[in-house]
């Protein structure tokens, strides 16, 4: 089993790193293009597309051969998809190489949510919060070093070839260190085609609400630091870095919190933490109250999306035998939640356009206070 864990936690490091790094450089991307707020949200559209293209089938293709081969085969690809996004130099075809790179971070990242899973079914132990900690740890590594790669003027091609590299070589060196694929094959019973119950539509839309604050920190944060807040390229990355350290403390404490004081009150905490923090922060109004807001949002989220991806496989497995294999409780839930990763990024740049981005933050508080008021539904689960 041990072996298994780290090659779980190697996937996910490299996926959040991946994330991490390409965030930090959203700005020179923007003065690259010569781009407008909008255009860069229709860049992170294709993104979007890339994953929700993948979430339309990934769940069957997973209960069907099992997560391992699928896991490496993911982990692989997204290391090659960074290849294309570093040869990119005009619109269409940087449009098209974001798509690639959501379509194969997304094979990986269900893959290994499954692995994840099916590891907290084979030990008996809460794992999920512990391994997207260590997807936080990617993200905040991959933040800081994309950070000082602009700060130092490293061009995007050279970044993105060396982290292809990097990614690479990872995949490859822990491909056999996962869990065989029998057993977490699920083949239905049923051929023709399920309804998923309403049960998973509601779980969904609680880390919906998580991911539309998650991709607004990250997507928009450097942006609204050098363009509002006139910050410099570093400091600039202050925001998502400090976003992940939140992440990160949460996630490493979030199985123990889940089990401590459960699903009701710490999501309606997490709600409020975010929704306070980050209103709080945007209406002060500078580089330093957003650092705080985007800490807020990191403390507040991190447990959200472990516990949603957890209760989707745990719920197609103890619930929907024969009818739902985990995986596709795992795609269902998290092709919901991301669809706030999808619609977040345009939404926001479309309404930054008339009311600025500063303001346009406000949304993401919004939904975080809706989180915190839906999850009265919960409290007895």
């Amino acid at each position: 089993m041990q072996g298994a864990k780290w090659a779980v936690r190697a996937a996910f490091i490299a996926n959040g790193f991946s994330v991490g790094a390409l965030v930090a450089r959203l700005p020179d991307f923007k003065m690259q293009l010569d781009a407008t707020t909008g255009e860069i949200g229709r860049m992170l559209f294709c993104i979007s597309l890339g994953v929700l293209f993948s979430l339309s089938f990934i769940g069957k293709v997973i209960g069907k051969r099992g997560s391992k081969p699928i896991a490496i085969f993911g982990s692989i690809a997204t290391a090659l998809s960074l290849i294309p996004i570093a040869f990119s130099r005009t619109t269409l075809p940087l449009a098209l190489s974001f798509f690639i790179f959501g379509l194969c971070l997304t094979i990986q990242d269900v893959a290994m949510n499954t692995h994840a899973a099916t590891l907290e079914h084979e030990t008996g132990h809460k794992l999920m919060s512990g391994f997207h900690a260590i997807f936080s740890v990617g993200a905040l590594t991959g933040g800081f070093v994309g950070g000082v790669f602009a700060q130092l003027d490293y061009s995007i091609k050279n970044q993105c070839l060396t982290l292809s590299i990097l990614f690479l070589v990872l995949a490859i060196s822990f491909r056999n260190k996962w869990l065989p694929a029998q057993i977490d094959i699920h083949e239905i019973e049923h051929k023709e085609k399920t309804k998923k119950p309403a049960i998973f539509l509601f779980v969904g839309l609680l880390g919906l609400a998580s991911a539309v604050n998650e991709g607004a920190a990250g997507d928009w944060g450097g942006i609204l630091a050098r363009d509002t807040f006139n910050a410099s390229p570093f400091l600039a990355t202050m925001p998502y870095i400090v976003f992940n350290i939140g992440m990160i403390g949460g996630r490493f404490s979030g199985d123990y919190l889940m089990e401590k004081f459960g699903t009701y009150k710490i999501l309606f905490r997490a709600g409020l933490i975010t929704g306070f923090g980050l209103t709080v922060g945007i209406l002060i109004g500078n580089i330093y109250s957003q650092i705080f807001a985007w800490f807020a949002i990191g403390a507040g989220m991190s447990v959200v999306i472990p516990a949603v991806f957890s209760a989707g496989a745990n719920i197609a497995r103890e619930r929907f035998a024969g009818q739902i294999a985990p995986a596709q409780g795992v795609a269902v839930v998290s092709g919901i939640a991301y669809f706030g990763f999808m619609v977040a990024p345009p939404t926001i740049g479309y309404i930054a356009e008339a009311i600025t981005l500063r303001w346009a933050m406000l949304i993401p508080a919004a939904l975080a206070f809706f989180l915190a008021i839906g999850s009265r539904f919960i409290k007895h689960s």
